[in-house]
């Protein structure tokens, strides 16, 4: 288990998954000196006690810092995102499912 509680089997899962940021596509080089260029590990909705394949992503190191504990739907129509090319439909799937699944749950609960 790594610091962030997420088990050795989901690290090696999203690693392979995950070979470019899930929200800028920059790819991860390994050896890259750029903090751009390196991952970071991300929980999509800002739960760190969610530790699941859908919740748990790589994104570099600027996408983790802009979103910061933003919601994904706003942080997505932020000035970071327009300025990147960062939109619903640019992003990895893991992230497009998980708007899916955001926007039925708000849809349930109205």
């Amino acid at each position: 288990m790594n610091r962030w509680n997420i088990p050795e089997w989901l690290e090696r899962e999203v690693i392979e998954r995950d070979g470019c940021c899930v929200y800028c596509g920059v790819k991860f080089t390994g050896q890259s000196k750029s903090r751009r260029d390196r991952p970071s590990w991300e929980h999509i909705i800002n739960d760190e006690r969610i530790i699941t394949l859908q919740n748990i992503v790589r994104c570099c190191i600027g996408c983790n810092a802009s979103k910061g504990t933003k919601n994904l739907v706003d942080w997505l129509e932020s000035t970071y995102c327009r300025t990147r090319g960062i939109t619903r439909a640019s992003v990895a799937v893991v992230i497009r499912s998980a708007l899916v699944s955001s926007a039925s749950k708000e849809v349930a609960v109205q």
